[in-house]
């Protein structure tokens, strides 16, 4: 006996709010300025999406969460600071705790992510699509988030499995 339309579609509405895709924030951590960047909920875009005013600990972490919730964030990844050799410094050192903070605070999975040159790599960015001249006057913060979260999520398609048939 076949199943009826009727108990498919039921079957298949109950499980989309589970299914659903989520999305990935990208955090460029600064002492003056969190740049934001985001997913779509397919995971495959980054894209700029503001730039906050440090104000205290706790207004920044309301903020924060306030994003992650209309926003679907799933996961945060922190921008990790590291020095062209490797290195940690005393900034990689505040953005791990951030991190450490943000994962307690807002019980969303949280990943330090290595971030070196994205700020350069935005400013040149910016620079070469002559952009308006308010935003390049502006916080790069975001952009270089968007950096950093196109670059995780271009490093994690090439890590999906090929289909059957195909070769690596």
């Amino acid at each position: 006996m076949t199943a009826s339309p009727r108990s498919i579609v039921r079957d298949s509405s109950a499980a989309a709010p589970q299914s659903r895709p989520r999305r990935i924030l990208a955090i460029d951590y600064g002492r003056k300025r969190i740049g934001l960047a985001l997913s779509d909920e397919l995971q495959l875009t980054a894209q700029p999406l503001l730039v906050l005013k440090r104000v205290n600990r706790r207004d920044d972490l309301r903020r924060l969460r306030d994003v992650c919730r209309t926003q679907g964030v799933a996961r945060i990844l922190v921008g990790h600071p590291l020095h062209i050799s490797g290195e940690t410094g005393e900034m990689a050192e505040e953005a791990a705790r951030f991190a450490a903070r943000l994962r307690k605070e807002l019980g969303i999975e949280v990943d330090l992510l290595d971030e070196r040159l994205t700020s350069w790599e935005a400013a040149q960015m910016m620079a070469e699509t002559a952009s308006s001249s308010r935003r390049r006057a502006s916080s790069l913060d975001d952009v270089a988030a968007a950096i950093f979260l196109r670059e995780y999520l271009e490093h994690n398609r090439g890590r999906l499995e090929p289909a059957a048939g195909e070769k690596e």
